[in-house]
């Protein structure tokens, strides 16, 4: 099983992870290590492999999923589970933040003294909504304070959208044009990771790491919506020690 770990200087209690699509039981598009159980995989072959997760990562909880639906509500992640919401936080051990993307941006965080810790689910949608800022408030805890981590998602060479889709940012903040280029067909290629760091920078939250993970162009790892359409979901989980 193949796992990514955040390249970010957490503390040495905060444990994070980001899986691949390798070393799982399912088939078919979602080979092998779908997480996702609303995807049309067999239920048996999800279970399978959210029991190996929670072996190999060695967690102290079953992970906190969420029905996610690009939107901005943030919960608890012990009492999240089932829930409609894109973002947990943890303010204490033993507790599993977790959210599924196959394209979208997660984004993980921490405080710079290991006390809390939070997994928010970034599509398009929720990150122009404010689902960024709604994690961080929250956290309870000073922007300054906090780490962000980017995982893995659809790159600035693949995120085509149409007009609709720059003009909600450029709404929220005329510097998100920066994020954003012409494409071939008279549309725009969006930049994620440039309009989640922007969305931070403005809450103040400066120690902003990783980005740069596409998984339209990496379908050996990656799971990717926009080109696959059928398939399954990565996890990216944050707890504490």
């Amino acid at each position: 099983m193949e796992f990514i770990s955040p390249d970010w200087p957490a503390p040495a209690n905060v444990r994070a992870a980001v899986t691949t699509r390798s070393g799982g039981v399912s088939v078919g598009p979602y080979a092998s290590l779908n997480l996702s159980d609303h995807v049309g995989d067999e239920p048996a072959a999800v279970a399978e492999n959210r029991a190996r997760l929670a072996r190999v990562l060695a967690l102290p909880a079953e992970p906190g999923w969420l029905k996610q639906v690009h939107g901005t509500c943030v919960l608890d992640a012990a009492l999240a589970v089932g829930r409609e919401a894109d973002a947990g936080f943890a303010t204490g051990p033993g507790v599993v933040c977790a959210v599924l993307t196959a394209d979208c941006l997660p984004v993980l965080f921490c405080d710079r003294h290991g006390t809390r810790v939070a997994a928010a689910h970034a599509g398009w949608r929720g990150l122009a909504a404010g689902v960024l800022e709604r994690t961080v408030e929250a956290l309870g805890t000073p922007p300054d304070d906090l780490l962000a981590w980017l995982g893995p998602a659809i790159g600035p060479n693949a995120f085509e959208v149409g007009e609709e889709v720059r003009a909600e940012f450029l709404r929220h903040d005329a510097r998100a044009a920066g994020a954003f280029r012409p494409s071939a067909d008279g549309r725009w290629l969006a930049d994620l990771y440039a309009l989640a760091r922007l969305r931070l920078q403005r809450l103040g939250v400066a120690a902003i790491h990783g980005g740069g993970l596409c998984t339209f162009r990496d379908a050996a790892r990656f799971y990717s919506y926009r080109r696959d359409g059928v398939t399954g979901r990565m996890a990216s989980l944050v707890w504490l020690d």
